[in-house]
């Protein structure tokens, strides 16, 4: 047996509170282990105090229901009576036998169970407190992200500045086109026919740049998209047609021209906002458009973007006090971190304690873009950007050699590095702002609409780019921030796209299975094959996805088809896809 493959921790995604009754305890192994069984009871049911202590506990098999590359993913959930738990494992293979604590492994012969009480692993308490809560209503949600600038255009009195005529050609980031917030809310309705059920805005106050994420002013809307009114208009008309709104908060770093980092640049040390920013040097050269010389951080190496100091009392009130101010006034559902792996965890610790007193509801989304267990205890954000799976999906589709046990090991990880509550509510996406379209990303039609039957078929909250309902195309960042082809769109120049997306929006919200937290691959797979088939299964109901990216036929599974493209007497063609429960 492997043992360098094992590995356990009593806590975060390894050992957890569900909820206030049920434990979930998982551990990795080495595929050469067979049958893992967690030997569990009660640290004070046994003599602790004075005496011999002797274990009275029993064994339960684990469900070893996610295989990785490398290794194999068991899980099992136990429901302690008095709310703690002791526990150990024992790990079969085909001939040997091991018994893993917390200060090593044991054979039978070694294992000496009386007096071994400290060796256990242990859950000391599941309070209610710091059980990992997440809204429910973000596991039914499809989101739609809008770049407003870029989105739609319907207020010409607002000041704007300098305007190109509205059209799909490639763009950069120093073209304004003036969308606005106006020309959101005149789409509402075409989103809920859509299926849309959450917006997802990126930054929406003042600022010098079409991405707004150089921000002057936290709590004044950008003049270009309009006015205090209109944002609440739109919020209004979205709740009236059973869409949220999520805003992007840019705490990480601020404008250029954000008032007290004018004043930091004038008075130097003197100000009494030196501190709300990470200056190292001074005086500067204030020309120098980057800042690789560690003159003040910012963000990336822009000096247009200094660096706020959240670690900063003052600068961490303000923002929450801005924060607080949005939900108040305008009655928003959810809050974007941009950068949110370089903002202190004391600020976000704070921002969500405050926040979850306004609304314990309230949704609070973190751009991290590798693993984030750190801030996903409960005591922070309720979930993350989950670019690992954007990487899964994209790897797969992109590379004609990756073949569905590949494609299994991945998206595996992917459900094995959180708790079950965060993968809920995870926010999956295959394209943003910050990324080429999914049209241009993947080679063909066919991989584009099998990319998006996998994203309304997997556990998390769904979000697509604007446009993506289309298949609009787009390079990386700024090429993929093109205006919406209204126009085109009316003429129903692509209707049978956007049909196909609106059949996988429907099927995420009218079958529940999509949502369950479960997720099954067939054993024995051969290997080399780019038939990828999982089920979905919860409650003694199964629905089954197969994805045909293939070069022959397969047979459509069992059962009676719900959503499916390119399938033919009773077979997926090459390209194709279908959905049956």
């Amino acid at each position: 047996m492997d043992l360098g493959c094992i590995y356990h921790r009593s806590q975060d995604n390894m050992c957890y509170a569900k909820n206030e009754a049920e434990l979930v305890i998982q551990i990795q192994t080495g595929k050469d282990v067979e049958r893992v069984f967690l030997h569990y009871e009660d640290p004070m049911e046994s003599e602790e105090f004075g005496g011999p202590w002797r274990w009275k506990g029993h064994p339960e098999e684990m469900s070893g229901g996610k295989e990785l590359e490398n290794h194999k993913w068991w899980t099992l959930s136990v429901f302690p009576p008095y709310k703690r738990c002791a526990y150990f494992f024992e790990l079969r293979s085909a001939d040997e036998t091991y018994f893993y604590l917390e200060d090593g492994f044991y054979t039978k012969d070694t294992l000496v169970l009386e007096n071994k009480r400290l060796s256990y692993f242990s859950f000391p308490w599941m309070n209610p407190a710091d059980i990992n809560v997440t809204p429910d209503w973000v596991a039914d949600t499809v989101w739609y992200q809008i770049f407003p600038e870029r989105f739609c255009r319907k207020d010409d009195s607002l000041p704007k500045k300098k305007l190109l005529p509205w059209g799909r050609c490639h763009v950069t980031n120093d073209e304004f086109y003036g969308g606005d917030l106006a020309g959101i809310t005149s789409k509402i309705g075409y989103l809920a026919d859509l299926g849309i059920t959450g917006i997802y805005l990126t930054p929406i106050f003042e600022a010098s740049t079409t991405h707004k994420y150089d921000t002057t002013d936290y709590r004044r809307l950008d003049p270009a998209f309009g006015t205090e009114e209109d944002f609440r208009t739109l919020v209004d008309t979205a709740h009236q047609a059973g869409i949220r709104i999520m805003l992007d908060g840019v705490f990480n770093h601020c404008g250029y021209h954000f008032p007290y980092w004018q004043d930091v640049l004038e008075k130097g040390p003197a100000s009494p906002y030196w501190n709300w920013f990470m200056v190292n040097k001074w005086p500067f050269d204030k020309a120098d458009p980057w800042t690789y010389d560690k003159k003040y951080y910012s963000f990336h190496f822009t000096a247009f973007m200094p660096k706020l100091n959240t670690n900063n009392d003052e600068v961490a009130e303000y923002l929450t006090e801005t924060c607080e101010y949005w939900v108040r006034e305008f009655g928003i559902d959810g809050l974007r971190l941009d950068v949110a792996h370089e903002i202190s965890h004391k600020f976000c610790r704070s921002l969500r304690a405050r926040l979850k007193a306004l609304r314990p509801d309230f949704y609070i989304l973190g751009e991290i873009w590798q693993d984030s267990m750190r801030w996903l205890r409960g005591d922070e954000f309720d979930s993350v950007m989950n670019y690992p799976f954007h990487n899964a999906v994209m790897d797969f589709f992109r590379n004609k050699e990756a073949d569905s046990l590949s494609f299994r090991y991945r998206i595996n990880k992917c459900y094995s590095m959180y708790m079950e509550q965060t993968n809920r509510v995870l926010f999956n996406l295959l394209d943003s702002h910050d990324t080429a379209r999914l049209r241009s990303k993947l080679p063909d039609a066919d991989s584009f609409f099998q990319a998006l039957a996998v994203l309304y078929t997997m556990p998390g909250s769904p979000c697509i780019f604007y446009g993506t309902e289309i298949a609009m195309e787009g390079g990386p960042d700024p090429d993929c921030r093109r205006c919406m082809p209204w126009d085109d769109i009316d003429r129903g120049t692509f209707r049978e796209t956007t049909a196909m997306v609106k059949a996988l929006i429907a099927l995420r919200k009218q079958e529940p299975l999509c949502r369950c937290p479960e997720i099954i691959f067939p054993t024995g797979e051969a290997a080399g094959s780019r038939i990828v088939t999982y089920r979905r299964q919860a409650d003694g109901r199964s629905l089954t996805v197969c994805i045909n990216a293939g070069d022959t036929g397969t047979g459509v599974p069992d059962g009676s088809i719900l959503v499916s493209r390119k399938t033919e007497n009773g077979r997926i063609l090459p390209g194709g896809f279908a959905v049956v429960k």
